[in-house]
């Protein structure tokens, strides 16, 4: 199997603060839990619910400190569970993945204004009205999404400023035109 082949699935949860993984491994014997700094260092990532498949039955693994873990050479798919912090989601890898991020209904990321989309992804209408993205081969999945009660807050902001330049202009416009 290629490795942009190996695939990398995200599932975000309904109240947005966590996700579950699975993601494929190919010919290793190791995996690191970490998230990306502000700098590129990486950073422990304290996850939950961690289970590895393939030819195995059951597949074990040894933890390698907070965050990693070790097992026997080979293929495998690794799920686990890890948290979402203030609704800003990255995925590094050091091969290239097709990477899939899910979102569920009443969380959303299509509104420029409030949301971000690393280079790559592709937004489709995911299933039971949620909304996922897509990157083909990408070593880098980063997402910002937000809720309806963020929406609504940038509707009701916008309608006060343009409420605001109304007032400030009509009475310029009124002047004007006496000028004239």
């Amino acid at each position: 199997m290629p490795a942009a082949g190996l695939t990398a699935e995200y599932h975000i949860t309904e109240n947005g603060t966590s996700y579950s993984a699975v993601i494929d491994l190919q010919e290793v014997d190791r995996y690191e839990f970490y998230e990306t700094g502000m700098l590129g260092e990486r950073i422990p990532l304290k996850v939950s619910g961690v289970s590895l498949s393939g030819d195995c039955d059951p597949c074990g693994f040894t933890w390698s400190g907070n965050s990693a873990i070790t097992f026997p050479r080979g293929n495998y798919s690794l799920s686990f569970q890890g948290p979402v912090r203030e609704n800003h989601f990255l995925a590094t890898f050091e091969t290239p993945r097709r990477v899939s991020i899910s979102l569920p209904p009443g969380l959303d990321l299509r509104n420029p204004a409030l949301a971000m989309i690393s280079p790559g992804g592709e937004v489709l209408a995911g299933d039971g009205q949620g909304v996922m993205v897509n990157w083909n081969a990408t070593r880098t999945a980063e997402i910002r999404f937000y809720d309806e009660g963020r929406e609504n807050l940038l509707y009701i902001f916008a309608n006060f400023w343009i409420i605001i330049a109304v007032v400030l202009l009509v009475p310029f416009l009124l002047t004007w035109r006496k000028k004239q």
